[in-house]
């Protein structure tokens, strides 16, 4: 259970469903305060300032593609959608509208407490500033002033372009980052479109990088829709 009573706003207009996530996150120590509308929702966010939100898209009078773009205008709050929409399209909206992460509904409880706990590291991470030059996740360390990345204290040497897209997925650890944004921040607006260099330097980086390349412990696929550095050890992923 969680000891720092986290504040978690769910913006849900199905009754069944906010009693479900309300008895789930209330039983794992999370204060929870609801909204049954994107209005309500954000008027929530401004006034109640919480942790966390979880946020259905099917909203009554916002669409939460909507919310999510409003919220993003003022607010870095981490912002998990929960949703029935499955297509990758929604999903890549979503994210690129400002979500940090995506589950389809019906998802486990589990599934969803390993998600907060990643949003809310993530969180703390931008609020510390990352700081910190030295970022270290199990056997993975990378230095990034001095630009080295040592696996299992042994130095492993990556090419620029795939230390840049390994501090890209650094700087947005547990996020999920859509395949158009990793093209745009690793090789310009003009390649945004072009998912098969993606795909080559994210195989070279795992061939590097993880002891099973087809097992990822690190390197998270999101299929159809981007990657995710992982920082949560409940978390499981797939490969292309």
């Amino acid at each position: 259970m969680t000891q720092d009573k986290d504040l978690i706003l769910l913006i849900e207009d199905e009754p069944q469903m906010r009693r479900f996530l309300r008895v789930v996150l209330q039983g794992h120590g999370y204060r929870v305060i609801e909204a049954a509308t994107g209005q309500e929702g954000l008027t929530q966010t401004a006034t109640r300032n919480p942790d966390i939100v979880l946020l259905d898209l099917g909203l009554p009078d916002l669409d939460g593609l909507e919310v999510t773009q409003r919220l993003r205008e003022w607010s870095e709050v981490p912002i998990i959608v929960i949703s029935a929409r499955e297509q990758e399209q929604d999903k890549i909206m979503a994210l690129d509208a400002g979500a940090d992460d995506y589950l389809t509904k019906p998802f486990g409880a589990g599934e969803l407490l390993a998600r907060i706990r990643v949003a809310l590291r993530h969180r703390a991470m931008q609020r510390s500033g990352n700081k910190e030059s030295v970022f270290i996740i199990d056997d993975l360390k990378v230095d990034m002033a001095k630009r080295q990345v040592f696996l299992s204290e042994k130095e492993v040497h990556l090419t620029p372009i795939e230390y840049k897209l390994l501090t890209v997925l650094i700087k947005n650890a547990g996020k999920v980052i859509t395949h158009s944004q990793l093209l745009r921040e690793v090789w310009g607006a003009i390649y945004a479109h072009q998912t098969q260099y993606l795909r080559v330097y994210m195989a070279q980086l795992r061939h590097k990088l993880e002891a099973d390349p087809a097992r990822p412990r690190f390197l998270i696929n999101e299929p159809g829709v981007g990657y995710r550095l992982k920082l949560d050890v409940g978390e499981e992923g797939a490969t292309e």
